[in-house]
């Protein structure tokens, strides 16, 4: 079923973490129940949010982007939390063995995307973008992103508590060194000269 598993990681975490764990679903399912749809909220968000309604800065006139422009960074947006949340689950299946969990990469896949659950959800604030609540609904999204973090990854690696603090921080800091890939990357796009087209 597409989305099952949203409302139980928001309301009965712990007990939606063990039946995804118990499910065993491929990648392909991953995806196609849950990844596409969830990470198209906050790229057609962000393209109706930057393109129609704006943004302004101290009652300032709203500023745009050109839909042209908006819906290239959309796309390419898209693309990237469906190669981040790939290359998460990868990770997690290669650090696994330090930590003596022998889970199968579509488990491992499992748990990075069902991780970011509440950072997709959140991408809805996007379509109305006020810098200040945007960034409040983020911080509130990724504490609760971090704590199903902790909380799941002993429970779908099936590794004790303490090695799955220990597991967690690791794929933790590895998700903050991503972050600052993708951050470094638009700016070397923007300064060749694949920024964003702006209007008033």
């Amino acid at each position: 079923m597409v989305l099952e598993h949203v409302w139980g990681l928001i309301t009965h975490p712990k007990e939606e973490w063990k039946d995804i764990r118990d499910q065993r679903c491929s990648v392909t399912r991953c995806y196609c129940s849950h990844v596409l749809f969830l990470a198209a909220i906050p790229a057609v968000a962000g393209f109706i949010g930057t393109s129609q309604v704006g943004w302004s800065v101290a009652g300032d006139l709203p500023v745009k982007l050109e839909a042209g422009s908006a819906l290239r960074i959309s796309i390419a947006f898209y693309f990237a939390m469906l190669v981040t949340v790939f290359a998460i689950g990868k990770m997690v299946h290669w650090m696994g063995q330090t930590y003596g969990a022998e889970q199968t990469l579509p488990q491992c896949i499992a748990l990075a995307a069902y991780t970011a659950t509440p950072l997709f959800l959140v991408g809805v604030m996007m379509i109305y973008p006020i810098p200040w609540l945007d960034f409040l609904a983020g911080i509130i999204a990724l504490s609760y992103t971090v704590y199903l973090l902790y909380l799941g990854l002993p429970i779908m690696m099936q590794v004790d508590q303490d090695k799955g603090f220990l597991f967690s921080s690791a794929v933790l800091a590895v998700g903050l060194v991503m972050l600052v890939g993708l951050m470094a990357t638009s700016v070397i796009l923007w300064s060749t000269g694949m920024g964003p087209a702006f209007m008033r």
